[in-house]
């Protein structure tokens, strides 16, 4: 019979002095080390997404708590796989006829419009279901195909060098890996996260005293025996429902990520493999030559960057968001980069915090100021509200949302409009 636990839930009130101290040193330790090989290599940083196909049986499994199934994950050392990953995103954006994929790949392109440019390229990911091919041998060698109706993506790390590849447009990015600082330098440094275990990595980094964690029976994906790990914000006010990951039993390697509103329906993200293996890829995949007649763009080399590298953190303030938030590190950009003199600040903590910055602005642009019909569309996809703040627009999606003041301040997290509403009556 599968093993499912209901009360071996991970609370503050159930551990004391040092045990308490121990228990939340083994999340962190879970939370850094649940991606020992990032699949994608580009940038040297994380990256992960219909289903995994069906999931099927009910492996007999020993049973498991769950600390014992995030030791499990922390203790991974997958070095060496190929497989097929299958990704829906759903944030429940207006069906645009294919035009949101065209916006979110061209608000991260930088100032060379580069297809091939990784950080613009795998944003689409953002939007709708796609399928990816695989493979790593090792931190020195990782490849990612996007695959695409007549053509293909690729990115592949090998040894210091990460190319990009568009095979519709024949363009090529090309960056450099500081192999000593262990990172790639180039727009390719934006994380962008696609697979299983890039996704659980940012899962549990809200593990902490307002969430629940446990086991929830067994499960099987892509021929794999797995445990299922259920994670649940105590919090309300949270957007997340639930985050359920499939665990591979032997390795515990995480297989399948879903993430569901806590509006219901469908889930928000559907992240699984639909074949893997841990057999080495041949060298020969890593290989890459620019093809003859493709536009090569180079990003900046090794040792270069490092004022991005090194941005502080003044400004950042609070708790540790919860996953949705990014980190809360792409927030300001996403805005044009105009966090304010003073920095982002976190309000509140875990599952319900919320990112605040100040534009300097005017709210959301209108009319002549946003392109004429631009205004009024970018108005009709947001919800008009006031407080003791003033007044301001509410863009929603499924799982993060965002209120911008008339007066230009910004309030987003994956918490509901109620919550943006508080967060800026007390943050004015």
């Amino acid at each position: 019979m599968a093993p499912k636990e209901s009360d071996d839930t991970m609370t503050g009130g159930e551990a004391t002095g040092g045990e308490a101290d121990d228990l939340r040193l083994r999340r962190r330790k879970a939370a850094r080390y649940v991606v020992p090989v990032t699949v994608i290599g580009v940038a040297a940083a994380t990256i992960g997404l219909v289903p995994a196909l069906a999931d099927s049986g009910d492996p007999d499994l020993p049973k498991i708590s769950a600390q014992q199934l995030l030791d499990k994950i922390a203790a991974s050392d997958v070095q060496k796989l190929s497989g097929t990953v299958k990704i829906t995103t759903d944030l429940g954006l207006p069906d645009l006829g294919g035009l949101e994929s065209g916006l979110l790949s061209g608000a991260a392109k930088g100032g060379d419009g580069s297809s091939a440019d990784p950080s613009a390229k795998l944003t689409e990911l953002a939007s709708g279901t796609h399928t990816l091919r695989v493979a790593a041998d090792g931190p020195d060698r990782q490849k990612v195909s996007l695959l695409e109706h007549a053509a293909e993506y690729s990115v592949i790390h090998n040894g210091k060098n990460v190319w990009g590849y568009d095979s519709a447009s024949n363009e090529v990015y090309h960056s450099t890996v500081d192999e000593s600082a262990g990172k790639a330098h180039g727009k390719a440094e934006t994380p962008v996260p696609a697979t299983p275990k890039d996704l659980t990595q940012e899962a549990l980094k809200a593990v902490d005293d307002t969430t629940s964690v446990t086991v929830d029976g067994t499960v099987q994906v892509a021929g794999r025996d797995a445990y299922k790990l259920l994670v649940k914000p105590k919090q309300s006010g949270s957007t997340v429902g639930a985050i359920s990951v499939a665990v591979d039993a032997e390795t515990g390697l995480p297989l399948k990520f879903t993430l569901t509103p806590a509006s219901g329906g469908a889930a928000v993200v559907d992240a699984g493999f639909t074949k893997i293996s841990f057999a080495g890829p041949a060298a020969s995949t890593f290989d890459f030559t620019a093809p003859k007649g493709a536009k090569v763009t180079e990003g900046d080399t090794a040792g270069k960057g490092d004022e991005d590298g090194a941005r502080s953190d003044k400004g950042h303030k609070g708790a540790k968001p919860a996953p949705g938030h990014g980190g809360f590190d792409g927030f300001g950009e996403g805005f044009g980069g105009a966090a304010g003199s003073e920095g982002m600040k976190v309000i509140g903590e875990g599952w319900t915090s919320i990112a605040a910055f100040d534009t300097g602005g005017k709210g959301v642009p209108s009319g002549s100021g946003a392109g004429g019909d631009l205004g009024g569309f970018l108005g009709s996809l947001g919800d008009k509200v006031s407080g003791d703040f003033g007044s301001g627009t509410v863009f929603s999606t499924r799982l993060v949302n965002a209120l911008i003041t008339d007066d230009g301040k910004v309030y987003a997290g994956a918490v509901t409009k109620d919550a943006l509403v508080k967060a800026a009556n007390t943050g004015k």
